[in-house]
């Protein structure tokens, strides 16, 4: 909620545009670090201290917000909001790896994954409204509910402690012991999903300013994000069933097809083609959920189960990269040109993806359907 919430706090308190602008960066940065740490800390400290201080993290900060506005407090407890985040996602995408059998994997994904989307669909475009209307008290009142998640954040940690540390693939072992062994496999699907989420980062940051209607956007911004749960929902079972292989390449030509789309949109300044809008942002919003769901899957399965930690880093660290470098880069192509030419750009870069979605991962070979 605090997501489009805090920079607006930090303008209630003096913050000019580029201020405001920094709330959110300054967030994703720290999220990013917290989760190139999260698996050493699991090693060394546990599920139980690593998860329990990560909501703690997160949930404290919203009730700071209450004693000022001024910006350096703001850009502070962004800070350390996004290392709670950080933490969150990752034991959260890891302990899916941890507790469910690879064959299952793909709709535990897929549940998590709209466990996620689901409130950010309702949340992130009702909390601006619930400030200026109801308080930003209520906001972050509401923003301060991961305190009450610490119990069950630490009966989890307990099953998940309680597993055996030796519990990987025989056939990996020697591999793993390499570094790079465990990372490199993870290079494909995080690149992958990078192509993806720039283009949803770029849409949802812009899309009020590229539009010039403002209940087009709104209900485009409803449905990319609405078609995003629902697919990083869906496409978890369709994983399960038949494999990541023969969806990840339509997926990366749906992508495209949507922004060329947004792009044709907004082609003309001031004005906007709702049809067009619409269409192109769902058709982004499917790509985005499902690929989000499917590079994960891959990422698991190219790793053995004690390198899992480090597979949902390197994926978080991938979808919050492309999140903000998707924001910066139409940013400052619209800056220069336009938004239509920016997302022209964008449309370019997740096609030059196209060929990553070819080559078969070591583990996610299409499954036949089953009765």
């Amino acid at each position: 909620m605090l997501l489009p919430t805090a920079p607006l706090w930090a303008v209630h308190g003096g913050a000019d545009a580029a201020g405001a602008g920094s709330v959110n960066a300054v967030l994703m940065l720290c999220t990013v670090l917290a989760q190139s740490l999260v698996p050493t800390a699991i090693r060394r400290l546990g599920w139980r201290t690593t998860l329990a201080c990560g909501m703690v993290l997160l949930g404290v900060p919203p009730l700071l917000h209450l004693l000022t506005a001024q910006l350096g407090v703001v850009l502070a407890l962004a800070a350390v909001r996004g290392l709670g985040f950080g933490v969150l996602t990752v034991c959260g995408a890891g302990a899916v790896a941890e507790l469910v059998e690879p064959a299952r994997r793909g709709q535990a994904i897929g549940a998590y994954g709209l466990a996620i989307a689901g409130p950010q669909f309702i949340l992130v475009s009702t909390a601006p409204w619930a400030a200026q209307n109801l308080g930003f008290g209520v906001v972050f009142a509401i923003g301060a509910l991961p305190l009450i998640g610490v119990a069950p954040a630490l009966r989890l940690a307990r099953r998940l402690d309680a597993r055996p540390a030796g519990s990987e693939d025989a056939p990996r072992q020697d591999a793993v012991r390499d570094k790079r062994a465990a990372y490199l496999p993870l290079l494909r699907p995080m690149l992958l999903l990078l192509g993806v989420t720039t283009a949803g980062g770029a849409l949802i940051t812009f899309a009020p300013q590229m539009s010039g209607d403002p209940t087009a956007t709104l209900a485009g911004l409803l449905l990319l994000t609405g078609t995003a749960a629902f697919s990083r929902w869906r496409f978890g079972a369709l994983a399960d069933r038949y494999g990541t292989g023969p969806f990840r390449r339509p997926l990366v030509i749906v992508t495209t097809a949507g922004l060329i789309l947004t792009a044709w949109a907004v082609a003309t300044p001031g004005t906007t083609a709702p049809v067009p809008l619409l269409a192109g942002m769902a058709l982004v919003g499917v790509s985005y959920g499902g690929l989000q769901n499917l590079t994960l899957v891959d990422a698991f399965a190219a790793v053995d189960n004690r390198s899992s930690g480090i597979a949902s880093a390197v994926w978080n660290v991938g979808f919050d990269a492309g999140t903000g470098l998707g924001a910066l880069l139409v940013g400052y192509l619209a800056t220069g040109a336009s938004f239509s030419v920016a997302l022209m750009v964008m449309a370019a870069l997740s096609l030059a993806t196209l060929p990553l979605a070819f080559t078969a991962r070591r583990g996610t070979v299409t499954r036949r359907p089953t009765d």
